[in-house]
């Protein structure tokens, strides 16, 4: 479904991604683990296409420069230099770290939003399946997004990008920040959406101990270069991630 070819990303002279050679295959979840820094959100933004849209804004302020290398390509084509609405109507969506809601408005609104461009009976589908999957947002209808807690905030913003109707979702560091109820709570969502709604996933996180046991493949990477790759039984087994993430 989703192959990476030999990824470079610089942002002026830093180099973000180096070389970086990925795979997800259709039905597959597929985990990127790596520490701060190490290059995640980076190859987030670069496959949703959101690094375009970066690129551009700093072009026409005059700001930092963005280059781009290598290939990305999505069930046959490439779509390296696509911008990231035309990426999203092809049903790569992202869910991206640190909750990126409207805070103003109530989760039912949220979710609205999210589908302005759906039919109405389309909607109001997504978002039952959206309640079904996050139970606990369902007492939550009314309440203004910005007084929920964290993991409440995460759920609201993963339905939201379910709402577009991903083929491909990009769930960046979804843990961050959880306590390890709201973990599980959402692991399990997230086990529910590719056994049930067929969607593939690419999840990136930090934390690899809650992440390993779910995900059919992995890649570590360090420092925007690719350190390490194998199944999450695998990755869980060996003592270069035990010493790097688990402090044993």
């Amino acid at each position: 479904m989703l192959d990476i070819k030999n990824l470079m990303v610089f942002f002026e002279n830093a180099l973000a991604l180096n070389d970086l050679s990925i795979m997800v295959n259709e039905g597959e979840i597929v985990g990127i683990i790596g520490s701060n820094s190490a290059g995640k959100t980076t190859l987030m933004n670069t496959i949703s296409g959101l690094i375009i849209d970066m690129k551009i804004k700093e072009q026409r302020k005059g700001g930092e420069r963005i280059t781009i290398y290598g290939q990305i390509i999505f069930r046959g084509e490439d779509i390296t230099n696509t911008k990231a609405n035309d990426r999203a109507k092809k049903g790569i969506v992202l869910s991206r770290e640190r909750h990126p809601i409207f805070p103003e408005s109530d989760v039912m609104e949220n979710l609205k939003i999210a589908g302005h461009l759906r039919k109405k009976s389309e909607l109001k589908e997504m978002i039952e399946y959206v309640f079904s999957l996050f139970p606990i947002l369902t007492d939550l209808k009314r309440r203004k997004a910005g007084f929920l807690s964290g993991g409440e905030q995460q759920m609201l913003a993963i339905g939201m990008a379910l709402i577009v109707k991903p083929v491909l979702l990009l769930l960046d560091e979804p843990l961050l920040g959880l306590s390890p109820y709201m973990q599980s709570g959402l692991i399990a969502a997230i086990k529910n959406l590719r056994e049930k709604a067929a969607i593939t996933i690419l999840i990136s996180e930090q934390f690899a101990r809650p992440v390993l046991p779910m995900i059919d493949r992995g890649y570590v990477i360090e420092n925007g270069m690719l350190a390490l790759t194998g199944t999450g039984d695998e990755l869980m087994d060996n003592p270069e991630v035990k010493a790097a993430y688990f402090g044993v």
